[in-house]
Parts: structure tokens; C-alpha cells; sequence
């Protein structure tokens, strides 16, 4: 299966996140590139969950319907053509990391799903949910991890 290469001008992959992503600071969307979507996908997806939550995955953005003639976001901003749904904090849009303080540094998977057609989810679907609908039927997928810990 071909691969997505997504990466971030504010953190490489396995390295830290500043606060100013994290809920406790401004609260904003890293910004984010990609290249490698197939000709064919229709749409893409994105989620970023927190597998290391002490009440089991954590979700931290759901993004889908995003254009797939499109390389990036910007931060703070919705992907071209997304439509947000409810994170774990019950709210539209990015929630940043917002750890237990003390904890290990946490994990932040950025997952990037490119589709042949429409991804059907419930209004706040877990991040499994999120992960089965677009694993079934992905073209391609890329994966970034940033780190953070309070």
C-alpha cells in the first residue's frame, strides 16, 4: 500500500510539541503538510488521538471530507474542504494535549487517511471507529507523532 508522507513545520516527527498547541496554552492546531495522495482518493482524513490517556484513547481531532487535491493546513485552521467533528473534549475541532501532570510524555498520533469515497462516521466516533471506517477502504495513509507532557 502506497504510503502519505505527512510532516509539520512546528515538530518532527517523535519530538515535542510546543504549549502553544496544548489545551492549557492557546489551544491551536499544528500545522501540517502532506504529499503522496493517490490520483484516486476522493477524500482524505485526519485524527489525532492520544493513545497513553489514563481513561484509554483519547481523541484530539477529527477531520473528514478534506480535499485530496490539497497539500496541507495551516495552523489553527480547518484542512480545505474538511468538516470537523466532536473530539473527547465534546467540542468541534482540535482539542490539544492536555496530559496528567507527572505523566510520562504522552503520544499524539496524526493519522492521515487517503479514500476512494466518503468515510461514514457517527457524530463523535472513537478513534477505533475513526480507524475501522477508513482502514477498511484506504488507498494510502501517512503518520506523524508529536510528544507532550505537563
Amino acid at each position: 500500500m502506497a504510503g502519505i508522507e505527512l510532516n509539520s513545520s512546528a515538530f518532527s516527527d517523535h519530538s515535542f510539541l510546543t504549549r502553544r498547541y496544548a489545551y492549557e496554552g492557546d489551544n491551536v492546531s499544528p500545522p501540517l503538510a502532506w504529499s503522496g495522495v493517490p490520483d484516486d482518493a476522493t477524500e482524505l482524513v485526519l485524527l489525532c488521538e492520544d493513545p497513553d490517556a489514563p481513561t484509554g484513547t483519547f481523541v484530539h481531532w477529527i477531520v473528514v471530507g478534506i480535499d485530496p487535491r490539497s497539500d496541507g493546513v495551516a495552523a489553527g485552521e480547518c484542512p480545505p474542504g474538511g468538516t470537523e467533528l466532536v473530539n473527547g473534549y465534546g467540542e468541534h475541532g482540535w482539542g490539544g494535549p492536555h496530559p496528567p501532570p507527572g505523566d510520562e510524555a504522552h503520544r499524539y498520533f496524526f493519522r492521515l487517511y487517503a479514500l476512494p469515497g466518503p468515510c461514514v462516521l457517527p457524530d463523535a466516533p472513537s478513534a477505533d471507529q475513526v480507524r475501522e471506517a477508513a482502514g477498511k477502504q484506504q488507498l494510502a495513509s501517512g503518520t506523524l507523532v508529536g510528544l507532550y507532557q505537563r
